[in-house]
């Protein structure tokens, strides 16, 4: 019997779909169309004699057979991309984070130097997106994620991050006496933000009037709009420490909400955790106070 019936590539098509029950992810990370991952599809179950997905109107849901067989290919491509690391990275020298651009910008990038001189062995590679990469089979070691921390497939650890408030620049062109005073003046309207007005003014007792202000999709842009005193911008507030205490943001109201939201440091339970990373994770929950 031949040993791979099907190629490597359509396996991880269909561990890739299998895992996010739709055609787009798999097309995305293997940089092919949506056509040649769908083919790849038809043509492993034409080899197997076997159907691998039931197609449903919520997208395309593992067969029990694929099931039962997933937990074995996501283990064997994770294997595999550890291999693809040792011989792309001789020693353990290189350190792959990905992460959002807010933690990267706001925290992370001005204590760098800390790391670095703490472990002059270790190379950071930095990768900022939203998007969450599957660490099980990416070249990436580690993530710094925003949200529950409830994702499958990795453990996870909170860095303590749970309260919000808003920000201004010192030289906001606005009163800010009550925050009932936030329904005449410039909010941001971050489109890419999970945190929630209405909670904040639920944690302030005050009915939430209406807000209104300029848009942004980009969270980065976001804060470079209340830098700039151009509007108010609920932020949280581990992220504004630093520019309230240099005198850059102002709260102009001494009170935060909590939610249950909170930046998680982030690695695969596919696999094994190499010394590096231990390090990084040591060091950031120092920083953190976490």
């Amino acid at each position: 019997m031949q040993r791979f019936p099907i190629p490597l590539n359509a396996l991880h098509a269909i561990e890739i779909v299998a895992r996010s029950g739709a055609l787009k992810p798999a097309a995305d990370e293997l940089g092919v169309t949506i056509g040649a991952v769908s083919q790849h599809i038809r043509r492993a179950e034409a080899r197997l004699g076997v159907e691998l997905f039931e197609r449903t109107p919520q997208g395309l849901r593992p067969t029990a057979s694929l099931e039962e067989a997933r937990p074995l290919l996501a283990g064997g491509f994770a294997s595999l991309a550890d291999g693809m690391r040792a011989l792309q990275r001789p020693g353990d020298s290189v350190l792959t984070l990905t992460l959002g651009s807010v933690f990267a910008s706001r925290w992370l990038i001005r204590r760098l130097p800390h790391f670095s001189a703490q472990y002059p062995g270790i190379e950071l590679r930095i990768v900022a997106t939203g998007r969450l990469i599957d660490l099980a089979t990416s070249d990436i070691d580690c993530a710094i994620r925003y949200g529950d921390g409830r994702w499958p497939g990795v453990r996870t650890e909170a860095l303590g991050c749970t309260t919000f408030s808003p920000v201004v620049a010192p030289d906001f062109p606005h009163a800010l006496e009550h925050p009932s005073d936030l329904g005449s003046v410039p909010v941001v309207d971050d489109t890419a933000t999970m945190l929630s007005w209405t909670r904040w003014f639920e944690a302030a007792g005050v009915p939430m009037p209406t807000l209104s202000g300029p848009r942004y999709s980009d969270p980065i842009l976001a804060y470079d709009a209340a830098f700039a005193g151009q509007a108010a911008l609920l932020a949280v507030d581990r992220m504004t420490d630093q520019a309230v205490n240099d005198g850059w943001l102002k709260r102009p109201f001494a009170l935060s909400a909590s939610t249950n939201l909170d930046y998680w440091f982030v690695t695969s339970t596919q696999r094994r955790i190499p010394r590096k990373v231990a390090q990084f994770r040591e060091w950031l929950l120092a920083e953190m106070g976490a």
